[in-house]
């Protein structure tokens, strides 16, 4: 074919001349490629749920669903600590005649209830640590039966007695339960009414008055 026989694309059968042919040359040499691209880029992919994901060490392993922890055995809680026991009479009568020895003794007389209800909580505890059975326990008498003074209760001070009814309340509590086996009030040579012997529990929570 002639170079007067060339046809540019899309012309038909008709041919064409050489100067039609030299305006395409020129026209198209100086276009540049064009590379498609995508109009929207396509987001990645969002990783599957953690609970999801398969196995470690397993390639094509099934998920598998998290699962919440197993809850504690039944048998696994801590039991109640027993109740207070009565208290041996005849070894309180031991311990009033100075038979029966007392291996410590606290005073919380004019001490303020909140100050005096961690006190106790201390001391008991470092008895029982110690392996001291009998504690003296001093809360004082209160004083005037007829109550504190108006005065006084406005002024923020203590109130007589509150000690000495509070401090067998807090014995009975669970956490004290678990170190006290029994108490009750003093002889007259270690306070009276305003005393308790208290006996502590050995070992075990079985532990029976002696």
């Amino acid at each position: 074919m002639s170079r007067g026989d060339r046809k540019p694309p899309g012309s038909g059968g008709r041919q064409i001349t050489e100067d039609e042919a030299r305006l395409w040359r020129h026209a198209t040499q100086s276009l540049d490629k064009v590379n498609a691209k995508p109009r929207v880029a396509s987001a990645p992919a969002p990783p599957p749920p953690r609970e999801l994901l398969p196995a470690k060490g397993k390639p094509g392993a099934a998920p598998k669903r998290a699962s919440l922890p197993a809850p504690p055995p039944a048998g696994s809680a801590k039991q109640r600590p027993p109740p207070v026991a009565a208290f041996d009479r005849r070894k309180a009568r031991q311990i009033a005649s100075g038979k029966v020895e007392i291996d410590a003794t606290i005073d919380l007389h004019g001490a303020r209830q909140a100050a005096a209800h961690g006190r106790l909580r201390v001391f008991l505890a470092s008895a029982h640590a110690a392996g001291h059975r009998t504690v003296l326990v001093i809360t004082g008498k209160g004083g005037d039966e007829k109550g504190p003074d108006r005065l006084d209760v406005l002024a923020g001070a203590p109130q007589r007695g509150v000690l000495r009814r509070s401090v067998p309340h807090w014995l009975e509590e669970p956490e004290l339960r678990a170190l006290v086996l029994s108490y009750t009030s003093a002889g007259v040579r270690h306070g009276g009414a305003g005393a308790l012997y208290v006996r502590l529990r050995k070992g075990g929570r079985s532990d029976q008055p002696r």
